[in-house]
């Protein structure tokens, strides 16, 4: 047998161990016995027809394999949890789902609902205000009209009233004629009475008589015409002062139906942020042609001051005239709709995502008609970057609106539109996540929020 410290192998020679080797073998015997105690060493025996073979299973082997199975079982444990909390968590999350969907549904229905309101109040507002420019202008045309048999009253009253004042002084030239031929004819009895034998006395006397009759005919006569004239002088009084009754309602009726007409209008303007003398002062400069039924009333034809109701009249004249500008000025300003079909509101105007939205979106079908808001002429009508297919239409008071993001332009540069005209089709062209039309107003190239002009005409239109 060999003794260990020939061999030079680079190791110590068997029987000599170091202090820090025996320290590690202590801690190995010791860990060993520990794992002894509860997992002690296993032999698993393999018997065949001409052999027997065991797997030695040692307490190390035994730790590995049990903290593996543990860790399995626990992540397994822990994985089935999870899943089950988020089976659970999702479930709820559904739920939630599902009930906040229901009530943003039930929420854009009575949206839509209080949308198709608006639509039919406005609508009734159009027929009301129609109704009432009807209204004034057969009211109009009757007060012409009254105004009109009035003065022809007043101009028969005054020939009625030269024709008595010649009939008084006939009248009275009859009478003193008549005392000439009494006068004369007692001359003539006197005569006849003092010279019996005269001739040719009862000539002058015949004479005389027929004319005395003739003279007290005529004067019967004028006294009947005198009396019928003075009789139809106060008939015709009394038509004049049922016909100023007359005219006098139906300035009222005209006053207030302005007023009910005008007042609307005027909040709707200041509401949107415009002067509204300014803005009727250009309407006027636009439209400055002159002539037809609202030119001034001037009845008199010497001179003379206009009368309370010719005064009337102008001022009731002047605020049609204000009307029919408001009117005019309305058809100018974007106080429309830019869409007439079913359609949600889907962003505003203001801050989003840190950036500024210029404008507000309304979401509808592919396709769906857009409208011009106001007259104008089209500046723009082409691509333009993040907008798509854009058409810009500049309008009356320096405003300009903008409708982005369009499948399909109808209309061209230069192009005069009104309102209501069709300008393009709601698409999905340029930076846009779905379809739905971009809708701005600029004033004095400043963008505005475009609620504001359609909100101050939702009591008007």
């Amino acid at each position: 047998m060999l003794h260990p410290t020939r061999f030079r192998t680079g190791v110590r020679p068997w029987g000599t161990v170091t202090n820090g080797g025996l320290v590690r073998s202590h801690l190995a015997i010791k860990f060993h016995s520990f794992l002894e105690r509860y997992f002690p060493e296993r032999r698993v025996f393999l018997r065949s027809d001409t052999d027997t073979r065991f797997i030695r299973l040692r307490s190390e082997t035994q730790l590995i394999a049990f903290v593996g199975t543990t860790a399995l079982v626990a992540w397994t444990i822990i994985s089935t949890a999870i899943l089950l909390m988020d089976s659970i968590g999702s479930g709820n999350f559904r739920e939630q789902a599902k009930r906040d969907q229901s009530t943003y549904e039930h929420r854009l229905n009575s949206l839509e609902a209080e949308r198709d309101q608006r639509a039919m109040e406005a609508a009734a507002a159009q027929e009301r205000f129609n109704s009432a420019l009807e209204q004034i202008s057969t009211m109009q045309s009757e007060l012409l009209a009254s105004e009109v048999r009035r003065k022809e009253l007043e101009t028969g009253i005054d020939v009625i009233q030269t024709t008595l004042r010649r009939t008084m002084k006939e009248r009275e030239a009859a009478e003193k004629l008549i005392d000439d031929f009494k006068t004369a004819r007692d001359t003539e009895t006197a005569l006849a009475a003092a010279n019996p034998g005269t001739l040719g006395v009862d000539p002058i006397k015949q004479m005389l008589t027929v004319a005395l009759e003739e003279t007290a005919r005529e004067r019967d006569e004028i006294e009947d015409n005198a009396k019928q004239a003075l009789s139809d002088a106060k008939e015709m009084a009394l038509t004049i002062e049922l016909m100023r009754d007359e005219n006098d309602a139906i300035f009222r009726q005209l006053e207030d139906a302005l007023t009910i007409s005008v007042e609307p209008l005027d909040k709707m303007f200041s509401a949107a942020g415009l002067n509204t003398e300014d803005m009727l002062d250009a309407v006027r400069r636009g439209y400055s042609g002159q002539g037809g039924p609202l030119m001034p009333l001037s009845f008199s034809t010497r001179g003379e001051e206009l009368s309370t109701d010719a005064m009337r009249a102008n001022r009731v004249i002047d605020e049609l005239d204000r009307l029919n500008i408001y009117r005019l000025a309305a058809q100018q300003a974007p106080f429309a709709m830019p869409v007439k079909g079913s359609f949600r509101y889907t962003s505003g105007f203001g801050m989003r995502w840190g950036r500024m939205h210029s404008g507000t979106d309304f979401a509808a079908r592919h396709g769906t008609p857009i409208y011009s808001t106001a007259d104008g002429v089209v500046t723009e009508a082409e691509w333009s970057s993040g907008y798509g297919r854009m058409v810009t239409i500049r309008h009356e008071f320096g405003i300009e609106t903008r409708y982005a993001h369009l499948s399909r332009i109808r209309v061209r540069e230069g192009e005069r539109v009104s309102r209501g005209d069709r300008i393009g089709d709601m698409g999905n062209t340029g930076r846009s996540t779905g379809t739905h039309l971009h809708y701005e107003i600029r004033v004095g190239g400043k963008a505005v929020n475009p609620m504001i002009y359609i909100k101050a005409a939702r009591n008007v239109f």
